[in-house]
């Protein structure tokens, strides 16, 4: 009987026991789990602030990228406002160098007519014959023969009307190169006296009454020296007008038909500025 309730008593006491154990090792595994749970929550939020950060940081890039896009924009918007200005200084040279190129070529030309218009001195020889006698100069045949002035002729017609142009008279000019034209249509200046009609009418301001004046150089005297440049300066009237088309078929006839003189060069200057 005694051995029984000690047997009794020793499975009471393992069960106990065990009940023991077991409630230990449960409270063991809940404290594990809830530090793995407490960890996981600790990973969870240091993930949830890398995430912040990265997403943080992509915005802030994205935020650079936009401002500089921004930046180039600006830049290429600034340069090309330079290459437009730069094309226009260009533009506005070449035609002040066209410009240049032709009033050279006038003032040349007017310093020619000023050196052929000088009349040379003329020389004076004074002869002084001997007495047949005395072997003496005759002192009666000593005075100068007076010089012979050349009247009406064709050069000091077309010198009087390059003066008045010279001078700025215009009014003056054109009238007195009509007349060297009318008097003398066959005179080797007469293509010159009428290019030079169509550059009165140009300097006034003219253009209307120029192209006329060169269209008459062209047709009449086709093989005048001053055909080149009175086609150049049609070009350059009719361009003044604002009609680059008219324009640009005389610079087109000048380099095509006069390919080797010097208002070919012009004229494909103000071609190539019209193709622009």
């Amino acid at each position: 009987m005694g051995d029984a309730l000690m047997t009794r008593i020793a499975a009471g006491l393992l069960l106990v026991l065990a009940a023991t154990t077991t409630a230990v090792a449960a409270d063991r595994e809940h404290e594990q789990l809830m530090a793995d749970i407490r960890m996981l929550h600790e990973q969870s939020m240091r993930l949830h602030l890398a995430f912040n950060g990265i997403v943080e940081a992509i915005e802030t890039l994205a935020a650079n990228q936009q401002e500089l896009e921004s930046a180039m924009r600006r830049a290429f918007a600034d340069q090309r406002l330079v290459i437009d200005n730069v094309g226009s200084n260009t533009r506005v040279l070449r035609e002040k160098l066209d410009e240049t190129n032709v009033r050279i070529s006038s003032l040349s030309q007017e310093v020619e007519a000023l050196r052929v218009s000088i009349p040379p001195m003329p020389v004076q020889t004074t002869q002084l014959p001997e007495d047949a006698e005395t072997a003496q100069p005759d002192s009666a045949a000593s005075a100068p023969a007076a010089p012979v002035v050349a009247g009406g002729s064709p050069q000091r017609l077309y010198n009087t009307a390059w003066a008045d142009y010279a001078s700025g008279q215009w009014a003056l000019a054109v009238t007195g190169f009509e007349a060297y034209i009318s008097t003398y249509p066959r005179s080797e200046m007469t293509d010159d006296a009428a290019f030079y009609v169509g550059e009165t009418y140009f300097l006034q301001g003219d253009f209307q009454g120029a192209v006329e004046a060169y269209e008459q150089v062209v047709m009449n005297y086709p093989n005048g020296d001053k055909v080149p440049e009175a086609a150049y300066k049609r070009g350059v009237a009719f361009d003044r007008l604002g009609e680059p088309d008219r324009a640009r078929e005389s610079f087109e006839l000048v380099v095509t038909n006069y390919p080797d003189s010097r208002m070919a060069a012009l004229a494909q200057q103000l071609l190539d500025r019209l193709s622009q």
